[in-house]
């Protein structure tokens, strides 16, 4: 394997951003596989994510063999493992990250434009085949949809792996309510990283060199050089231009795509996936969807080999018959994180059985059959909610795809924020949680709404997948019902004769009942939602939405589930 460490290229503003690339040492030619990102090429996967690192040694061994893992980076392709397969391995640290100098602002039009100039890059090298392929995760991943939506002439095929295009909606805003991930991503996962950190920073394990530049800067100046980024998210309530920019528009995703998302992803790496793969406009695109956590799955003989294989097709030319291969490959999830690989043609699935189930105040049960009644039940805004739940199922049942549930609830303020878990219990009454992508004790299934974001976008709504607009605010009168169309993530669960599908309606987030579990480049203790909390203050004052919220039955409420009915 032949190396080139900090390999200049030079932007059309005149600033020179650093690539290295592992490339096979033979004199050929060969496919590239390019990521453009902040977290800093020369950090150790092992140094910068110690805890990640020891879960995936310990849990997935695969994915540590046949390499020295002398050159892993976190989220991107092993170039050990790919370059003896016959691809360059080019990693870009973005501007004003790593070694990359200039103005650290994510995903705006600047980075796209970047990336779109890397990649014509890349396809320009004596040592490339004139096709270039991106592939990564989450951030890797994301800036997929919005490179592939620019159209670069010599970009072949794209493998976002758990990767947002929806700035708002995916993760930013989950139906208008602010996440404080990014504050803490930043703080945790970037700033660290910033391009001036030199000396404060860490060494490249491989070269020794400083793995954020040779200067470094002071506090102030490496303030100046980045976006306040949550100080913009949490000025901005309603959707427009500024998450727009940082958005792809699908309809100019055209190139062949491989999207992969996580079930257990709920918060940032699962609907994104989905809906590049419904709405991009590519003829040549498959959907796969996983279990396990947010990086494992990416570097395991299964993850690689399901990459390669697509990749060898599109930038290769290989008939290795990945063309006939169905459009869809779910790994079917039951109790115990057991996951069955199942092949489907469509998303979301055709023979699905799109069964409402009704809320009863009377019992608190979910039924099948609508509920006639004027009851309703008062619950604290911000508080632990209500909990409706089916009676044990007579026979065993698949739960596959988007849910919607709908709701008319009045408030005693002008405002509420409504939390919706998806659950399932077992026969003794013990949740059945699973390992998310980041959070080891995830719930099936979430989704969440300010009751001032209702609006509801016409076109693009569906029965089984509302969409908020998110660009007029619409406030409650205190006491008056209103309609609220609630999205619920994808998700897919087989669910055990016995068990029982419940949906609770919550104030504030999940919270698992055990110990709350921790990753070394997060913050915050983790307790269900992983990272993707919702309690800022500034953007949930109490005096809004710490009154009553009131669910009203005389116009049956339900929620749309996805039975995928039996063989």
């Amino acid at each position: 394997m032949k190396i080139e460490w900090d390999a200049p290229i030079r932007m059309d503003d005149g600033l020179v951003l650093r690539a290295d690339v592992f490339r096979p040492d033979d004199g050929g030619r060969h496919p590239a596989i390019l990521t453009y990102g902040p977290y800093g090429k020369g950090l150790a996967f092992q140094e910068g994510y110690k805890t990640a690192w020891e879960i995936m040694a310990r849990e997935n061994p695969d994915a540590l063999a046949g390499s020295s893992n002398r050159y892993q980076n976190w989220e991107v392709v092993d170039p050990e493992k790919w370059v003896p397969e016959g691809y360059a391995i080019v990693r870009v640290d973005s501007r004003g990250a790593g070694r990359s100098p200039g103005y650290l602002c994510h995903n705006n039009a600047r980075e796209t434009r970047d990336i779109h100039l890397c990649i014509e890059w890349a396809a320009a090298q004596k040592w490339c085949s004139g096709k270039v392929g991106m592939n990564g995760i989450s951030y890797y991943a994301s800036n997929q949809w919005r490179a592939a939506a620019t159209q670069p002439p010599h970009l072949a095929a794209i493998c976002a792996w758990e990767g947002w295009n929806d700035a708002y909606r995916d993760g930013n805003r989950h139906g208008g309510i602010i996440c404080t991930f990014r504050k803490h991503w930043q703080d945790m996962q970037v700033k660290t990283v910033q391009h001036g950190q030199g000396e404060r920073g860490a060494r490249n394990r491989a070269t020794g060199e400083l793995v954020c530049g040779p200067e470094t800067l002071s506090e102030d100046e490496l303030l100046r050089n980045r976006e306040d980024m949550w100080g913009e998210l949490l000025s901005r309530e309603m959707d427009g231009p500024y998450y727009r920019e940082r958005s792809a528009d699908l309809a100019k995703v055209a190139v062949p795509l491989l999207s992969a998302a996580n079930w257990g992803g709920q918060g940032l790496h699962t609907r994104g996936n989905f809906e590049g793969f419904v709405r991009s406009s590519s003829r040549d695109k498959w959907l796969e969807v996983h279990g396990g956590s947010h990086w494992a799955p990416f570097y395991t003989d299964y993850g690689r080999k399901l990459q390669l294989d697509f990749f060898d097709h599109f930038l290769k030319g290989r008939q290795n018959g990945w063309d006939r291969k169905p459009r869809v490959l779910l790994n079917v999830r039951h109790p115990g994180e057991r996951f069955v690989p199942r092949h489907e043609n469509e998303w979301p699935l055709k023979r699905t059985k799109w069964t409402p189930f009704y809320l009863d105040p009377d019992k608190q049960q979910l039924s099948r059959d609508p509920v006639n009644t004027s009851k309703t039940i008062t619950y604290d805004a911000m508080g632990e909610g209500v909990t409706f739940s089916t009676p044990p199922l007579q026979r065993e049942t698949e739960i596959t795809g988007p849910s919607a549930l709908k709701l008319f609830i009045s408030s005693s303020t002008r405002d509420a924020d409504l939390f919706v878990v998806l659950r399932v219990f077992d026969p003794q009454g013990k949740e059945v949680v699973f390992q998310g992508a980041l959070d080891p004790h995830t719930p099936v299934g979430q989704g969440w709404l300010r009751a001032s974001h209702r609006k509801l976008d016409a076109e693009l709504s569906r029965a089984y997948r509302p969409w908020h607009t998110h660009d007029e605010k619409q406030p409650l009168t205190p006491g008056a019902a209103v309609e609220l169309d609630i999205e619920i993530w994808p998700t897919c669960i087989v669910v055990p004769a016995g068990y029982r599908v419940a949906l609770t309606l919550r104030g504030k987030d999940y919270e698992y009942a055990g110990e709350a579990a921790t990753l070394s480049n997060m913050k915050n203790p983790m307790k269900g939602c992983g990272p993707f909390v919702h309690d800022d203050p500034a953007d949930r004052p109490p005096q809004v939405f710490g009154g009553k919220v009131t669910l009203h039955f005389d116009r049956k409420p339900f929620v749309l589930l996805p039975i995928i009915p039996g063989n």
